[in-house]
């Protein structure tokens, strides 16, 4: 009787912790994509704009500038000069 009590509460512990595992996984996936902002590039005559989504504006911004900077230019030095640059514009996304 003890054995099936146990076996019960042991279950019921599973339940929960896997109720627990799936709201933090919820949880940190609405932080991780809770900010979103259009950023636009401009490198060498050429202008790009996307939209990205981060933890906090600085993340968003960076990610959004990284995408357009890549469409941007041609080669490694390039793409790293144009993320050296300020974006032209950056906008919020309510």
């Amino acid at each position: 009787m003890e054995r099936v009590n146990r076996s019960k509460q042991m279950r019921w512990i599973m339940v929960a912790g896997i109720i627990v595992l799936i709201g933090i996984l919820a949880y940190s996936s609405y932080q991780a994509t809770h900010k979103k902002y259009e950023v636009c590039m401009t490198f060498k005559g050429a202008t790009h704009c996307s939209t990205a989504t981060g933890a906090t504006p600085d993340q968003a911004i960076r990610s959004a500038q990284e995408i357009d900077c890549e469409l941007v230019t041609t080669g490694r030095d390039q793409l790293m000069a144009c993320m050296d640059q300020s974006p032209t514009s950056v906008s919020e996304i309510k």
